[in-house]
């Protein structure tokens, strides 16, 4: 503990308060022998640059208990399925820094039911850069990110919806290992077709 402590550029005291705090694991216990790791030691080094950015003990414990309950990167990315999207592995910290302060409990949790988010050790992985850099986006120009995620979470049943939409008509003419090959001409026309939804809504608004 007093090794583990040194590292961290913290006081014993501290770490024993985080540890009651549940803001740590238990460390891993041979006889009467308390055995820390990288993983106890990068936790630490994420609540200091937390607590540095202004983000209170009371919250660390809820995004920690987030973390530490969410889904694991082999959930998240779907086993090898294939996929366009390239995911970004983040530290806590850096997920702080793309939405300024908006990381709470709730958006942490609502993000991880979305499938947004995992966790692998102690990073965090994003499903999708793009994603990642929309929503970060948009937050940016003033939308609150609860309402971002609620808006993502509408967005999934229709893309859901569209997705059941072309593979239905693919496999009724075609073998179903045509899907991968024609998947860009359902993005083209799910493109094409949103690109004029907007054009009339601004034409409406105008």
């Amino acid at each position: 503990m007093e090794e583990l402590a040194r590292l961290a550029g913290i006081t014993v005291r501290t770490l024993r308060f985080y540890r009651e705090r549940k803001l740590i694991p238990p460390p891993r216990r041979e006889g009467r022998i308390a055995w820390y790791d990288d993983h106890h030691l990068a936790r630490l080094r994420t609540i200091s640059a937390l607590l540095e950015r202004g983000h209170t003990l009371n919250g660390i414990a809820e995004l920690a208990e987030a973390f530490d309950h969410g889904r694991d990167v082999g959930d998240l990315l779907g086993l090898g399925a294939p996929t366009e999207e390239t995911p970004v592995r983040l530290t806590p910290e850096e997920l702080a820094d793309h939405f300024a302060g908006q990381v709470t409990a709730e958006n942490l949790a609502a993000a991880m039911r979305l499938g947004y988010l995992g966790t692998d050790g102690d990073e965090i992985v994003h499903i999708s850069r793009r994603l990642l850099d929309v929503s970060a986006a948009l937050v940016r120009e003033g939308i609150p990110l609860a309402e971002v995620l609620a808006a993502g979470q509408r967005v999934r049943e229709h893309a859901d919806a569209l997705a059941e939409l072309f593979t239905d008509l693919v496999t009724r003419h075609a073998p179903e290992e045509e899907l991968h090959r024609l998947r860009p001409l359902a993005k083209s026309v799910v493109e094409a077709e949103l690109s004029m939804a907007l054009d009339r809504r601004l034409r409406k608004r105008a």
